[in-house]
C-alpha cells in the first residue's frame, strides 16, 4: 500500500470512526489501530446505552472557556445540522427529545453499528489489540506510526485515543497525550469532569440516598462558581446527578487549587422567596398540637429530615410549642440552603469525560499539529470538553469530520 494515499487513525471511538468514514469517502485508503479488541466500545455506553448524538440548543458557550472561541468556528463547518445530515446518510433514523437527538432504536448500538457498516462498506482496515507508540515525519514526508508490534506508513494520522475517563470500562489511558507532546505539542493539565462529587459528613442519607430536583450553587467562600438545575441525587459519598456533574470540572479545577467549595443546595427551587414564606407561614400557623417530625413528614423526604435535624441537633419528636416559631422557620429555611462541604471529586473511573488536554492552539483550522504537519488531533485528546446532553458527542463529530477530510487532502 503507497502512503501517499494513506491515512492512519488511532482509535476506533466516536471521533475516530467519524475521522475514518470522512477520510475515506474523499477516496484516502484508512487503517484504524485500537488498543483493545472492539470497536466504539465508550460509543455504546453513552447516554445510559441509548447513545445522546447532540443537542439542537447546542452552542459555543457549552464548552470550556479556552476552547469556545475555536469550537463556535469549527461548528460553523460541521455543526449541529451537518452532524444530523450524516448520520441519516448512514441510514440511522433518529428522534428528537426537547432538542437532545437520541437514535430513533433507542440503542446506541444503532449508533455503533451504522458507523462500522460504513466503515466496511468504504473498506476502512481494522487493526485491534495494537497501542501506537511513536510518531516519526520522515523527510520525504512519509509518517511512520510505531505500535507495540508494527509499523505503519502514511501521509497522514489521526489521533483519537480519547483522554483518561472510563479506563476500567474502555481502556483509557491517556496515551494519546505522551506521544503529542513527544511531538512538540503542549497539554493542559487533565482533571476528571462529568463526574460525582465527593463529601466527609456523617450526616448525608448512608443507605439508598435521595433523588430530588433541586438547584445546586457551588461556592468558594461567597463567590458563585457554577449553579445549575436539575435531578440531584445525595448519598452517603456526596452528591450526583447531572447538574452536579455539569458543574463538576470546573469545581475540580478549583479544588486543583485546593480553594474550599461548599455546595448550597435549594429544595424548593420553583417557589420564589415570597410564596416560601407563604409556605412556611402556613406551617408555623398549622392549627392543633404536633410534634416536629409530623411536620416534616408532610414538608419534604424523610431522609433530608432526618440530616437537618441531626445537623441541627434538634429532636424529630419534640412538640412544636417547645420548638418555637423562630426556630421552627429557621428549620424550614434549611431546606433552601442546605449547605455541603464538598473535598474531591470522584475519579476518572466515574468520569465521563476528561478536561484539559492538547490545547487547540498547538493545531491549525483543521486540527492539524502545527509543529508536525500531517498529524492531526482530535476528539477528547484535545482541551475540550462540553457539558452533559450531547455536547462531547457533538465535538467528535464535528472535529473527527474536520480532520478526516482535512487528512485525506494532504
Amino acid at each position: 500500500m503507497s502512503f501517499q494515499n494513506h491515512v492512519i487513525v488511532g482509535g476506533a471511538g466516536a471521533s475516530g470512526l467519524c475521522a475514518a468514514i470522512a477520510a475515506a469517502r474523499d477516496g484516502a485508503s484508512v487503517t484504524v489501530i485500537e488498543k483493545t479488541d472492539s470497536i466504539g466500545k465508550k460509543l455504546s455506553m453513552t447516554g445510559n446505552g441509548r447513545c445522546n448524538l447532540t443537542n439542537l440548543n447546542l452552542s459555543e458557550n457549552d464548552y470550556n472557556n479556552d476552547a469556545k472561541k475555536r469550537v463556535k468556528e469549527l461548528l460553523k463547518r460541521f455543526g449541529v445540522k451537518e452532524a444530523t445530515d450524516f448520520f441519516k446518510s448512514l441510514g440511522l433514523v433518529i428522534s428528537s427529545e426537547e432538542g437532545y437527538i437520541y437514535p430513533f432504536s433507542g440503542q446506541a448500538s444503532s449508533v455503533v453499528n451504522v458507523l462500522v457498516n460504513e466503515c466496511k462498506r468504504l473498506n476502512v482496515e481494522f487493526v485491534f489489540n495494537e497501542q501506537i507508540k511513536q510518531i516519526i515525519k520522515s523527510e520525504n514526508g512519509k509518517i511512520i506510526v510505531k505500535t507495540n508490534k508494527n509499523d505503519y506508513f502514511s501521509k497522514a494520522v489521526i489521533l483519537a485515543m480519547g483522554g483518561l475517563a472510563g479506563p476500567k470500562t474502555c481502556g483509557a489511558t491517556g496515551d494519546g497525550y505522551y506521544i503529542c507532546e513527544k511531538l512538540g505539542m503542549t497539554k493542559k493539565e487533565t482533571l476528571p469532569a462529568l463526574v460525582p462529587l465527593l463529601a466527609e459528613d456523617d450526616t448525608l442519607p448512608q443507605e439508598s440516598g435521595v433523588r430530588s430536583i433541586a438547584r445546586v450553587t457551588f461556592m468558594i467562600g461567597d463567590e458563585i462558581i457554577g449553579s445549575e438545575y436539575g435531578e440531584v441525587q445525595i448519598t452517603g459519598k456526596g452528591i450526583s446527578g447531572i447538574p452536579v456533574m455539569q458543574a463538576s470540572g470546573t469545581v475540580a479545577w478549583h479544588l486543583r487549587k485546593k480553594r474550599p467549595v461548599t455546595c448550597s443546595i435549594d429544595f424548593f427551587p420553583g417557589y420564589n422567596e415570597e410564596e416560601f414564606e407563604e409556605l412556611v407561614n402556613r406551617l408555623v400557623n398549622l392549627p392543633g398540637e404536633r410534634r416536629l417530625g409530623e411536620l416534616l413528614e408532610g414538608f419534604f423526604n424523610s431522609n433530608i429530615n432526618e440530616m437537618i435535624l441531626r445537623r441541627m441537633k434538634i429532636n424529630s419528636n419534640m412538640k412544636l410549642k417547645n420548638v418555637g416559631e423562630s426556630m421552627l422557620t429557621c428549620i424550614l429555611h434549611k431546606y433552601r440552603d442546605l449547605r455541603i462541604e464538598i473535598k474531591a471529586t470522584a475519579d476518572y473511573k466515574k468520569a465521563q469525560v476528561t478536561r484539559g488536554g492538547i490545547s487547540l492552539g498547538n493545531l491549525d483550522e483543521c486540527l492539524q499539529s502545527k509543529s508536525t504537519p500531517g498529524v492531526f488531533v482530535v476528539g477528547e485528546l484535545c482541551d475540550v470538553d462540553g457539558r452533559c446532553g450531547g455536547y462531547n458527542l457533538q465535538w467528535a463529530w464535528t472535529s473527527g469530520y474536520i480532520a478526516g477530510e482535512a487528512a485525506s487532502c494532504l
